[in-house]
């Protein structure tokens, strides 16, 4: 896809993989950084696209004499295009990373292909900023680089992540966060400040009680607008990621699988996007949850998908991969109080108090919040979604991209 922004466009913006983020990041820049000229290719078969995007775009891509900058994400062979075409090597050229191939999990470690990181590694070679989303992913790769070269039989290049790391930063996702107020039910939009006892295991003192599940529980919820005696809705969790492995699926489903025996009350959202043959645990997910599910499957329309997170009271991550977590923030800007493990990014952007360290602690959390729904719906999450927002951001990617 070619979009010209510009009679003389300054900012050439390639997107090899243009789908979820990777998306949303290009469309944003287009919509508001002035003067820029847009080249993608569908996000489908992504091994495909790191391997021959660079081709591609070398034969696609017009010259043009007013391009200063030339932005892209990694999964781009920046070497590659440069060589095929020198004219684009004079530009002030940002790789963006929105993930590395280098700690990006693989099943079985033998499995991982050389060819994707080493391709990454020479882009950023080549780049005159790399740009990570996270310090995570920035940390991850820059001192993953050695052991990663390693794995050359001999004549092993050296040091190679003391020439990229003087010229990389951290530059968080910028997120679209719309007024979501019209969709939020009333318990969300009259809650009352967060107290320290409203937490699962507050400090200082034992678990807050909690009512048996058998029992027909009648607590009031704030905001819910009846009177005592009031039935409780279940407590209604999501989980927003792509239908792939790296998400961890098997985790969750097992998660709620517990919480069913235990005969919890509970509404299931299962959304993200599938790029893929999903894997097998979802069909037999959807058949031993199936009386807890309210819907099931990716929502095209935003307004749809943000109209479950609002509905929803919990947001799960159960990821083995998160470079930055656009889903779990999205739904933290719709009222819903997050868990996710204590590695990867999440510490980076989550209080401890959102965080697990096992999956017995995440399903120790999710059984008193079945129990105690009324937490999470009383709960005011403590991060600041508006500071990850395009808003907050847009002057650094001004700044990013002008010559």
């Amino acid at each position: 896809m070619q979009s010209e922004g510009s009679p003389s466009p300054s900012v050439l913006l390639l997107e090899p993989f243009y789908g979820g983020s990777h998306k949303q990041l290009i469309d944003l820049l287009k919509e508001h950084i002035g003067g820029c000229s847009v080249f993608t290719l569908p996000a489908k078969k992504w091994h495909w696209r790191a391997r021959t995007a660079a081709l591609h775009f070398s034969q696609t891509v017009p010259t043009c004499p007013s391009y200063r900058v030339l932005f892209s994400s990694s999964v781009l062979n920046l070497c590659e295009l440069v060589a095929l075409r020198p004219d684009l090597a004079r530009l002030k050229k940002v790789l963006y990373f929105h993930e590395n191939q280098l700690v990006y999990p693989v099943r079985k470690e033998q499995e991982r292909d050389f060819q994707y990181g080493y391709n990454q590694v020479l882009s950023c070679l080549v780049a005159d900023v790399v740009v990570f989303n996270s310090a995570f992913n920035m940390d991850s790769f820059l001192s993953s680089i050695s052991s990663f070269m390693k794995k050359i039989p001999d004549h092993r290049p050296r040091d190679l992540d003391l020439l990229i790391r003087p010229k990389s930063l951290v530059l968080h996702y910028p997120l679209h966060l719309p007024d979501v107020s019209r969709l939020l039910p009333k318990h969300k939009l009259l809650r009352t400040p967060f107290h320290v006892d409203d937490t699962l295991e507050p400090r200082g003192g034992p678990p807050l009680p909690w009512s048996d599940p058998h029992e027909s529980r009648t607590e009031q919820c704030p905001g819910s607008g009846g009177g005592p005696g009031v039935q409780v809705r279940p407590l209604h969790i999501v989980w927003p990621h792509r239908w792939e492995h790296d998400k961890d699926p098997e985790l969750f489903f097992s998660t709620l699988i517990k919480l069913k025996e235990k005969k919890l009350e509970f509404h299931l959202s299962l959304l993200g996007q599938t790029f893929t043959d999903p894997p097998d645990v979802f069909s037999e997910a959807r058949r031993q949850l199936d009386g807890h599910v309210l819907n099931w499957g990716y929502l095209p329309r935003k307004e749809d998908y943000l109209q479950v997170l609002c509905e929803a009271d919990v947001v799960v991550s159960t990821a083995r991969h998160e470079f930055f977590g656009v889903a779990m923030l999205e739904a933290v800007h719709c009222g819903c109080y997050p868990l996710c493990p204590r590695a990867l990014v999440y510490p980076e952007i989550f209080p401890a108090e959102y965080l697990y360290n096992t999956p017995e602690q995440l399903c120790k959390r999710l059984q008193g919040l079945c129990r105690r729904p009324d937490i999470a719906r009383r709960h005011i999450v403590r991060v600041d979604t508006s500071s990850f927002s395009w808003t907050s951001l847009r002057e650094r990617y001004e700044t990013l991209l002008a010559t």
